[in-house]
């Protein structure tokens, strides 16, 4: 979604705005590429169906804006296609400011949020009214049965563009609904739907107890998890590229490992950070992360691990990561950054949105990032041969990826006669 969003959100003012704050070349890539077809996933479409309320941008006549909230029973935002949502609008105070803007100006933006989750999803389309005159098959699908507040109309609403916000400031904040399911006030089958408790309770058998302190949704599939000592006390030294084996409860009980690259910048000792993407046609730990790691989950995991170590002398690195292969990489950039190394960081993804990072380093190593789209037409691909062929002679190649990435550096790497223990590599599977 980065192009429609960019397309809408980035005006030229914009630009201008993060000219001047120096965030305008890690934005800029978001731009690139062949109009996209905006369609909601199944990401999308379960948030959206969770949420009781959203925000509500509208523009009057004087060119004033206004935000309103909206609110009611859990899913009356309802997801009528890939493409189109729509909600029953109740009774309230008989204003009509929002009625009366959709009357001048459709454009519209909706603010989705996920307090205890610390989740936000934009929205931005094109709104059209409707009531059971005009549309009473529309209409009906709008409803919320056993819902007793008055409907006055139908909004109905073609999405244009969203994007998954930052959630790094977001307080998480409770119902009085949660707090009493947590409490056990509520029936087995209410507390089904709650928050599992026991993913709360300490899992795993390992010597270093984490607690999950903050979440962040980075990408649309990308979530990372900041960990830290149930005591906030110092964490274990971590080199670039070491990686952490986190106990995980799959749904049916199990428990089973699953390791995951450190991605805090080294020079912190107060916190690990780990960066996990969901993979729903996986073995289910990812997705079991996604669905049951909330603040406060506590593990207990073995001590981080390095088997992918960068050298210690200042020859020059060609850091090269494909996909979520960034989060052992990036903290290599970080660290020769520190002790003023030369290196260049080549960064290969579907699409700008599905890049986790992105932006973060294309702030930090605006001069020294390259970045590559396998899925934008017209984009630019990685080229294993010209970047290995182009590097100085004693230059070390470090490989973060899946399996094709890492068997195309090997040939390469033959193929130009570079030597075995001048290519590092690391397979994500």
């Amino acid at each position: 979604m980065a192009r429609a969003f960019s397309r809408i959100a980035f005006t030229p003012k914009v630009k201008a705005a993060q000219t001047r704050m120096g965030s305008r070349d890690g934005y800029r890539s978001a731009e690139l590429g062949e109009p996209e077809t905006v369609e909601l996933t199944s990401h999308e479409v379960d948030f959206i169906s969770a949420r009781d309320s959203f925000y509500q941008g509208t523009v009057g006549e004087n060119g004033w804006p206004y935000v309103q909230h909206r609110g009611g029973p859990a899913g009356f935002l309802k997801v009528l296609d890939a493409q189109t949502i729509g909600y029953a609008d109740f009774a309230g105070n008989r204003q009509y400011i929002s009625v009366g803007n959709l009357d001048g100006d459709d454009r519209i933006s909706l603010f989705l949020m996920d307090y205890p989750g610390q989740r936000r999803l934009k929205i931005w389309g094109r709104a059209r009214l409707i009531d059971e005159d005009s549309e009473p098959a529309l209409m009906a699908r709008l409803e919320c049965r056993d819902y007793r507040a008055s409907v006055e109309r139908g909004v109905v609403i073609t999405v244009e563009a969203f994007d998954w916000n930052c959630p790094k400031y977001i307080t998480p904040r409770f119902t009085g609904h949660e707090v009493k399911l947590s409490a056990g006030s509520q029936s087995n089958d209410a507390l089904r739907s709650a928050p599992n408790q026991e993913d709360l309770d300490e899992i795993g058998t390992g010597p270093l107890t984490l607690v999950v302190t903050g979440m962040r949704q980075i990408t649309r599939r990308v979530r990372s998890f900041e960990l830290r000592a149930p005591d906030r006390s110092e964490l274990p030294t971590v080199s670039a590229g070491a990686h952490l084996s986190v106990p995980v409860r799959l749904r049916d009980g199990s428990i089973v490992t699953r390791q995951y690259s450190v991605a805090t910048n080294p020079d912190r000792r107060d916190l690990f950070e780990i960066a996990v993407l969901r993979e729903d046609a996986g073995r289910g730990g990812s997705s079991a992360i996604h669905a049951s790691w909330q603040i406060g989950t506590r593990i207990a995991c073995a001590l981080p691990v390095n088997q992918f170590p960068l050298h210690d002398d200042y020859r020059h690195a060609v850091l090269i990561a494909g996909g979520i292969g960034i989060t052992a990489i990036k903290p290599m950039a970080q660290a020769l950054n520190a002790r003023g190394s030369s290196f260049e960081l080549h960064y290969s993804g579907r699409s700008p949105g599905d890049m986790a990072y992105r932006d973060l380093l294309s702030l930090e190593f605006a001069d020294r990032l390259r970045l590559y789209f396998t899925r934008i037409e017209g984009g630019k691909r990685l080229d294993l041969p010209a970047v290995m062929h182009a590097a100085p002679d004693d230059s070390l190649f470090y490989v973060c990826g899946p399996g094709p990435l890492i068997d195309a550096a090997r040939e390469a790497a033959h193929k130009l006669g570079v030597a075995a223990n001048r290519l590092q590599y690391e397979n994500f599977v």
